[in-house]
């Protein structure tokens, strides 16, 4: 059992590795399993995305399919028990990574997209998908909306650990480390409440804004050597932003009653631009206590040929920079994150829609 050198040397940066699928085949196969031995993987993550592809891709869901029907069963607590069964079953086994490092281990599912814009409806759904797969080491993810972040609160508060999705600006990250920091001092008002257990992290997109950027920049054409840089840049502000929230005095007031930090996330990391090396937001994006989930076909990738790149705290000037040319360049940056925010919550919803269509379907078959 070796470890890959390239992804062991990002992960003893304080990089963990995640991964960015599952599916029931990837269990049962022991692919997973794998991945944890030899690729350093010590977390996943699912999206609405992902389980239209494992469920409409395999025959490994139709007994229990099968046995939905039969019982007459609807759509979306079928699509809750499939999903809830492989989460559950993910956390199971990456339950010895959980108890070896306390923090990760950790498997997300998310809330249903369609309510991205609903505080109580959430805050809810966050409750009953964390009794649902009833494991220590689940995150529910709740997208970063301006209605989420309320929602961020109460979970957390509610001793639910959260994977907030879809952040795009540094703006609005800051605004989820509050809804964070906001959670435990509600938590923290009832003294019988501790935090033990209660981990976080902060999805910051990458790749979705460089494709929307670079296209801004084409149509102002500005210089093409601005291109495939706004990404990486805006992340890197991100881990600097985080530094300035986690060693303030309010967070540590939080840590010393045994509160755990909120790690930015790296999602999106997936390559888009075959112009691009296929791992620049893997070697761009290496700082301590930070999380990158990224597809098998990026990890891969990197351990393949993917080298450690300079520390994150050494380019916040450049990165300043690179965002200001963009400014000058002529592309607005609120309306680009405005527009991803849209778009990702939307693609969401039309993948969660895909899947409650392909549910029906095989329910109605298996009958």
């Amino acid at each position: 059992m070796t470890q890959n050198e390239n992804l062991a040397a990002l992960s003893k940066a304080g990089v963990a590795v995640w991964l960015d699928d599952l599916s029931r085949d990837r269990i049962r196969s022991g692919n997973l399993q794998q991945l944890v031995d030899e690729h350093s993987v010590v977390g996943v993550t699912t999206n609405p995305s992902i389980f239209a592809a494992a469920i409409s891709g395999s025959d490994s869901y139709d007994d229990q399919l099968h046995a939905m029907a039969v019982r007459g069963v609807s759509v979306e607590e079928a699509l809750r028990t499939i999903t809830a069964a492989d989460v559950r079953d993910a956390c199971d086994l990456l339950a010895p990574v959980a108890a070896r490092t306390g923090r990760d281990g950790r498997v997300s599912l998310e809330v249903a997209p369609g309510l991205a814009h609903e505080t109580d409806a959430t805050a809810a759904e966050a409750a009953h998908l964390w009794w649902l797969v009833d494991r220590p080491n689940l995150f529910i993810k709740i997208p970063a909306t301006v209605e989420g972040l309320p929602a961020i609160t109460e979970t957390i508060a509610n001793g639910i650990s959260v994977n907030v999705t879809l952040i795009f600006s540094l703006e609005r990250y800051k605004a989820v480390m509050e809804a964070y920091l906001a959670g435990l001092e509600k938590r923290a008002e009832d003294p019988e409440a501790g935090f033990e257990g209660i981990e976080s992290v902060a999805s910051f997109f990458v790749s979705r804004v460089d494709t929307e950027i670079d296209k801004r920049l084409d149509d102002a054409g500005a210089d093409p050597a601005l291109k495939g840089k706004a990404g990486v840049a805006n992340a890197q502000l991100a881990y600097q932003a985080y530094e300035e929230v986690f060693s303030s005095d309010r967070w540590a007031a939080l840590e010393a009653r045994g509160a755990s930090k909120q790690r930015p996330l790296w999602a999106s990391t997936g390559v888009k631009n075959p112009d691009y090396s296929d791992v620049l937001y893997l070697s761009e994006l290496v700082a301590p206590d930070t999380v990158n989930t990224m597809p098998e076909k990026t990890m891969q990738a990197f351990a393949d040929h993917g080298q450690v790149g300079r520390p994150v705290q050494e380019t916040y000037a450049d990165a300043e920079q690179v965002l200001q040319s963009v400014r000058d360049a002529g592309v607005d940056l609120d309306d680009v994150f405005a527009v991803l925010e849209t778009e990702g919550v939307q693609k969401f919803i039309d993948a969660w829609d895909e899947l409650s269509g392909s549910v029906k379907e095989q329910l109605q078959d298996k009958k």
